[in-house]
């Protein structure tokens, strides 16, 4: 028996996703390596990731010479190198996307960041870089704002797979998960099958501990009542949320509502499972969310580590009173979840943003001097 942990946990059900792309990766064959080897079933990209990737090699200073003597300009030259890497991943990845019946073997990339308020502008870009990339196993990545919502319907009710990204709230997800639903209930009552569309949402996890642990320290520093709840709690929200977010899913999914339908349901992706706080086990936000039906988006050294000393286990329905209790005692602890998430949606884009506006200055420092 195969005991790679790794590959032990598609039986438990759980999917692991690649959050990285570089070029090299795909012509050395590592991915499909890692494909092969570890059961990877998917891959996710970002303007952070893209940048990274362009910053730091040379990798793609030919590509970027070649498309500016073409008199290309800085942005056409990014979409020319990242979707060249996007639909060759996907073609590494398709053999799984047709052994699964469409399941898993997806490959994502995000709209551009600037558009993360403008909900037309993100269903026009959704819609011409499905076209663009012209695969059946790609994920569109669509930010979770209020602007994201219709988007994500309009782009669902086309037959467009839907990655939605920065998660991070109860009352978005069930937006975003209605969204899902009422965009398939718009392609039936169009005539089209919704068999074929696919969409994860997609929690953002050691953000929300990151930016919860540095309120508690106030607090433990305050000393008081307060302070005794702020101990309990420490670096145990964001895994309580995914959990909680997990019962939430199974009562919307696995509702007669939605079963009549006929249609896959929107998995739940566990993202930004590396540990912010390095004095919390390496792998804190996988091991405690394994579970049927999702999805754990790992990086390659996460990936490393759990193959090295990961202990697959079904944990995601366990201890779900703990979890509510950890829950409650935000507001015993004065702690406004409200406040935290919606600023960790706005930092989150913001990132993006900058990270995107730092690729392009590269860009244009190396198409000039390539």
């Amino acid at each position: 028996m195969d005991r790679n942990p790794i590959k032990i946990l598609e039986s438990l059900g759980q999917s692991i996703w690649l959050d990285y792309i570089r070029r090299d990766l795909i012509t050395s064959g590592q991915l499909q390596r890692l494909i092969d080897e570890d059961g990877l079933l998917g891959m996710t990209s970002n303007p952070s990731i893209f940048e990274k990737a362009i910053l730091e090699s040379n990798l793609y200073d030919a590509d970027i010479q070649g498309i500016s003597i073409a008199n290309k300009d800085v942005n056409a030259i990014y979409e020319a190198i990242s979707q060249q890497d996007i639909q060759n991943a996907a073609e590494l990845f398709r053999p799984l996307y047709e052994q699964s019946n469409g399941s898993d073997g997806y490959v994502s990339l995000e709209v551009n960041p600037h558009l993360a308020y403008d909900t037309l502008g993100t269903i026009e870009e959704g819609n011409r870089l499905w076209a663009t990339l012209n695969r059946p196993n790609i994920l569109i990545k669509v930010p979770a704002t209020v602007e994201g919502i219709p988007a994500i319907r309009q782009l669902i009710s086309e037959g467009i797979n839907v990655n939605v990204t920065l998660l991070f709230s109860f009352p978005r997800y069930r937006q975003v998960a209605e969204a899902f639903i009422a965009g398939i209930k718009d392609r039936i009552n169009k005539g089209k099958s919704p068999k074929n569309v696919v969409s994860v949402a997609s929690f953002f996890l050691s953000r929300i501990d990151a930016e919860i642990d540095a309120k508690e320290e106030d607090f433990v520093a305050s000393g008081g009542e307060q302070a005794h709840f702020a101990t309990r709690i420490r670096g145990q929200v964001a895994i309580s949320i995914a959990k909680i977010a997990y019962k939430i899913y199974r009562e919307i999914f696995e509702s007669e509502r939605f079963l009549k339908l006929g249609a896959s349901p929107q998995r739940l992706l566990w993202a930004s499972t590396t540990p912010q706080n390095p004095d919390y086990n390496d792998l804190k936000y996988v091991e405690a969310l394994i579970g049927p039906n999702t999805v754990s988006n790992i990086t390659l050294k996460t990936l490393e580590a759990y193959r090295d000393h990961g202990d697959p286990e079904s944990l995601l329905e366990a201890n779900l009173e703990e979890a509510s209790l950890v829950w409650s005692k935000l507001c015993e602890a004065s702690i406004n979840i409200k406040e935290i998430t919606e600023k960790l949606e706005t930092d989150g884009v913001d990132k993006f943003i900058q990270s995107y506006d730092k690729l392009i200055e590269v860009l244009s420092k190396k198409s000039r001097t390539c």
